[in-house]
């Protein structure tokens, strides 16, 4: 596998929000979304924390070897038994289906796996299910992102995942319309209407870049449709935790 880098964190968004994980980040990305702040270009070297959530780290060569990782993880667990689950996330965890599929049923023995997707690569989900506890799909909705929402990939995505999925998520900005947000519920309500959809304000110099008020609209407009429908922002800048 590329990786960026492992460390410890809290979970900063969705309805896993505060719990404790630790966090698998994968090189590599199919899209490239406007509001993105995330590099996730494979470098020749992946870095590791040495203590978890102390920052201090030490690096290691790509592409990673999956025993050794495998090893760190059960190193964390004994030494440091404090993470509720392992974070895949990126970039895009699912470009590297196959090295994951080596790698996860060894590491999902030590944690339940959460895997963070931009969800428009259903074909590489389905080896990688059975080790899968929590899948997170964003979607990547035109006006944030500034190209065409990929609804049938969407589509093709939230039907295979259905058995793990535990959000659909959607990060809104100023903007996002009210016909945006009324066809992302009525998306969600039919293919799930059990599915919580997470309406996350972009951040923006450290805050969310939509006010309250118009959070509560988005939120009403969304919830006459589909009413699990949340609004929860990201919890890393107010703490000031990556």
């Amino acid at each position: 596998m590329y990786l960026k880098e492992v460390f410890s964190s809290l979970q900063g968004e969705g309805v896993l929000i505060g719990r404790r994980q630790l966090f698998v980040r994968l090189a590599h990305c199919n899209l490239a979304c406007a509001y993105c702040d995330t590099d996730y270009a494979a470098g020749p070297l992946w870095s590791a924390e040495v203590v978890p959530g102390r920052g201090e780290v030490r690096e290691h060569p790509n592409p990673a070897i999956a025993g050794e990782l495998t090893d760190l993880v059960r190193n964390w667990q004994e030494r440091f038994p404090l993470h509720h689950s392992l974070a895949l996330t990126g970039g895009e965890p699912l470009l590297q289906a196959e090295a994951l599929t080596d790698w996860l049923p060894a590491v999902s023995q030590l944690l339940p796996i959460y895997l963070e997707t931009n969800g428009t690569l259903a074909g590489p989900l389905a080896e990688l299910l059975p080790y899968l506890t929590w899948v997170s799909m964003d979607i990547k909705l035109a006006a944030s992102t500034g190209v065409p929402t990929p609804w049938d990939a969407h589509g093709d995505f939230l039907r295979a995942a259905r058995p793990k999925i535990c959000q659909v998520k959607l990060v809104v900005d100023a903007h996002a319309t009210d016909a945006d947000l009324g066809d992302v519920a009525r998306f969600v309500q039919r293919h799930g209407p059990e599915i919580p959809l997470v309406l996350q304000p972009r951040t923006v110099a450290g805050r969310p870049a939509v006010d309250g008020g118009r959070l509560l609209a988005m939120q009403a407009i969304a919830a006459r449709v589909h009413l699990e429908t949340l609004v929860i922002p990201q919890l890393h800048p107010v703490l000031s935790l990556r």
